[in-house]
């Protein structure tokens, strides 16, 4: 691949910094509906929200994201409350954050196969929810049927087409008869977490606001742009019990304030370390940056002319100076997309479409495809990382001659008010579904079927969309492992030609924490972070 230069004028890392900083100042804040309870005002004590002490101590953390979204584990999606969730709810499976291997939660073992397309689950016992209730079978049949409801819009579902039906054998017992066989069964179904059935028909909007589970922790409040506070569920018996009497999340949305926070010790550990900090960081404390799924993607209104040409899509990512973007604005801390998966994902292959920086190619598509003066609005959150790298787009695109014009706002109000209506051309996001699961079905499932296909990029309206959910569904059906990662990577190979959304790259996590303070704790290759085995020192 040829490798040239832009001929605009480049910016050196001091204009990239005092323009990033710049576009950050102007970045509107969408104000959006979250999930609120009442304020803890004592960072040191979670006990003071609600909870019941056991002398354990608190975690305190600082997380980069703000709470707009509720938690109810049907629809939630957003990187705060999934973390939570992690805290607050079990699957029957769960998958560890860290090396994502499944492990039994509420099941007392690992599903048992009867058939080709039957399997059945026994729960642990003596297993309750938070508001003391015992975990039973109807509420795990429950917890599954609603998912599957397609009034009920989940999520979720898109990740369950081979679940046919769910019923209880007894009060300990749960059957699924599914469709087809699906070799994956065992950690797929670690996507939905059980929820009590009472809890969530007397009060749906209350249980989304304070949700009521059977983890190692309940949430006592969450107030918005503020924390979450949650304390010791006492009374669970499983793999993975609360080892404090509570954690206390500060939500620091601030880049430096989560550093200050840390160097402070108002907190012990936080996520998403500016990359530009992090040198400094890591000789004060213990730090670490790992490769994830984690992506920033482009994302094409195919509604929109002359986005439903692939060559105008191929265009603007050959036009992507992705090197510099990685060097520039994440300080190295991101490897280009060379496939959908990145390279140290246990399927990775190289997919047909890698896009290289080659502006010349970019010109000839987009001469190719009759598009000349091409304006271009690029609707991008405000994560700070996102906006770091924003400067490095325009300047790329701009040296291809496609005048582009940053539109920089919080992730729900850019959702809610430009892409889920389609009033937007092109889209830079972040993304990561790999918090709910690693397999490439759920991967490619999130964002080539249902929500995203359907009503955001339209690619499944197209022949190639409707192509590549073929493949995926031939290789959920697939028992033989190597055909099944065969049809994987043409599914891929699709999605890598055809880019209706496909990464730019895949992003490093970096994570900072206070070992002399926190034991146990590991940083995750996914957004957000786990205290499942970590305690105060």
């Amino acid at each position: 691949m040829a490798e040239s230069r832009s001929p605009a004028r480049a910016l050196d890392r001091r204009q990239f910094l005092r323009l990033s900083g710049a576009l950050g100042a102007a970045t509107a804040l969408a104000g959006t509906l979250a999930a609120c309870g009442p304020a803890s005002t004592n960072t040191g004590n979670a006990d003071k929200g609600g909870g019941k002490g056991s002398g354990k101590g608190t975690i305190d953390a600082g997380l980069s994201y703000t709470l707009s979204t509720g938690f109810d584990p049907m629809t939630a999606s957003g990187a705060l409350p999934v973390a939570a969730n992690l805290h607050v709810f079990e699957g029957l499976v769960d998958l560890d954050p860290v090396t994502r291997s499944p492990y039994a939660a509420l099941a007392a073992a690992m599903p048992r196969q009867i058939d080709a397309t039957t399997w059945q689950v026994t729960l642990r016992q003596g297993a309750t929810f938070h508001d003391g209730s015992p975990v039973t079978a109807d509420d795990v049949v429950f917890s599954f049927t609603r998912i599957l409801d397609p009034a009920n819009n989940s999520l979720i579902s898109q990740f369950l087409p081979f679940l046919r039906e769910v019923r209880a054998v007894d009060a300990n017992t749960v059957e699924f008869r599914l469709s087809f066989a699906f070799a994956l069964f065992g950690e797929r179904i670690s996507v939905v977490k059980i929820v009590p059935r009472a809890a969530v028909l007397a009060d749906r909007q209350r249980f989304d606001a304070l949700p009521v589970g059977s983890g190692p922790y309940r949430m006592v409040s969450a107030t918005k742009d503020d924390r979450i506070v949650f304390a010791e569920h006492t009374a669970y018996n499983g793999p993975k019990p609360a080892r404090a009497a509570g954690m206390n999340w500060l939500l620091l949305a601030d880049a430096s304030a989560r550093v200050t926070a840390l160097d402070s010790n108002r907190v012990r550990v936080i996520e998403d370390v500016p990359y530009i900090n992090y040198a400094q960081v890591k000789k004060a404390h213990r730090a670490d940056s790992v490769q994830s799924f984690g992506l920033l993607f482009l994302m094409f209104n195919l509604r929109r002319k002359p986005f439903d040409d692939v060559r105008v899509r191929q265009a603007l990512h050959w036009g992507l100076d992705k090197d510099k973007m990685i060097a520039t604005g994440l300080l190295g801390n991101a490897t280009p997309a060379s496939s959908f998966l990145q390279e140290s994902h246990p399927d990775y292959r190289r997919a047909a479409g890698v896009y290289g920086y080659d502006p010349d190619r970019a010109k000839r598509l987009l001469a190719e495809a009759g598009v000349s003066g091409l304006d271009v609005t690029l609707v991008l959150t405000d994560t700070a990382w996102v906006k770091d790298v924003a400067p490095l787009i325009k300047e790329s695109w701009d040296g291809i001659g496609v005048r582009t014009t940053l539109d920089i706002g919080q992730s729900g109000g850019q959702y809610k008010n430009k892409i889920d209506n389609g009033e937007y051309q092109v889209m830079a996001a972040p993304g990561d579904p790999s918090v709910f699961g690693n397999d490439v079905d759920l991967l490619m499932r999130w964002w080539y079927v249902g929500l995203w296909a359907d009503k955001r990029h339209m690619w499944s309206q197209t022949p190639e969309g409707r192509q590549a959910r073929t493949l995926l569904d031939a290789a959920a059906a697939e028992s033989d492992t190597v055909k099944r990662k065969e049809l994987w990577g043409q599914a891929i190979d699709l999605a890598s030609v055809q880019v209706p959304l496909y990464p730019v790259f895949h992003r490093k996590l970096a994570t900072a924490w206070n070992d002399k303070a926190l034991t146990g704790f590991r940083p995750l290759p996914t957004t957000g972070l786990s205290f499942l085995d970590s305690a105060p020192a």
